[in-house]
């Protein structure tokens, strides 16, 4: 039975079928939280108990949930800070989340003068996702570009989650995103932000700044603690942790941060 359980997850990912409830042919349905490992991440199971291959106790998980296939898109600019994006890019694809990275052209580019990477997409052809995220560092020459702000507001319509990291968010307020919400950003950068974004609520002294639908962060390694929580939003507290643990990340505490009502 577990073995049929596997080919039709199989089959039901491939054709995107989710169903509304956690049961499949009248039986529950449990899973592997995300450890890291490739042969039963995506392993289904009939009966409560531990994964045979990491000994993890085993999740009760929603279908719907474990199909569901949410797509982040990464908007990173040259001199882009390579823990503003690395760290949130690692909570996401270890939740299952499809990831992948955009730039005004799909050309090199250089981080902190010793990363290069070329981006998967350009602003001229990047598919659609439900979250946009913006990270810090060099985060200037888009703001003040007008064909990369109008391709932000262009997707707006169709985005479910904005996603920022340290001074990411001057990217995302220049765009109209943070108009009439709290947000924050770097700690030397508050006062900044504030002058910038006049009908943004700007505050200090928090990990994260959760809207609802838009999620700021502080600097650097606070974009892993704001990814958890978006984790912990679309998926559960429960799994969220899972994959901090998969990280070896002790340090993140469930909601801790600012969560606007």
């Amino acid at each position: 039975m577990k073995n049929l359980l596997v080919l039709v997850y199989i089959i039901l990912s491939i054709g995107g079928f989710a169903q509304s409830n956690n049961k499949l042919g009248g039986k529950k349905i449990y899973v592997c939280p995300p450890c890291g490992n490739p042969t039963c991440d995506h392993m289904i199971f009939d009966e409560p108990g531990t994964c045979p291959h990491c000994a993890m106790d085993l999740e009760d998980l929603n279908i719907k949930d474990s199909l569901q296939k949410i797509t982040v898109a990464l908007y990173l600019q040259d001199n882009v800070e390579i823990l503003d994006f690395a760290g949130p890019l690692e909570v996401f694809q270890i939740a299952g989340f499809h990831v992948f990275t955009v730039s005004k052209k799909k050309e090199n580019l250089v981080t902190q003068r010793t990363l290069s990477f070329t981006p998967d997409y350009s602003i001229n052809d990047a598919p659609p996702s439900n979250v946009m995220a913006f990270f810090g560092g060099g985060h200037v020459r888009p703001m003040e570009d007008a064909n990369v702000i109008e391709w932000i507001q262009s997707r707006k319509p169709k985005t479910e989650y904005v996603f920022t990291v340290c001074t990411g968010a001057f990217i995302a307020g220049k765009a109209g995103l943070l108009d009439n919400l709290t947000a924050t950003t770097y700690h030397s950068q508050i006062p900044s932000l504030q002058n910038a974004l006049p009908k943004t609520k700007v505050v200090s002294n928090v990990r994260f700044v959760d809207n609802g639908k838009v999620i700021t962060t502080a600097g650097i390694s606070a974009g892993i603690d704001g990814a958890l929580h978006f984790v912990s939003k679309v998926r559960s507290v429960e799994y969220a942790q899972a994959v901090a643990k998969a990280m070896e990340y002790e340090y993140w505490k469930p909601n801790n941060g600012l969560i606007v009502k």
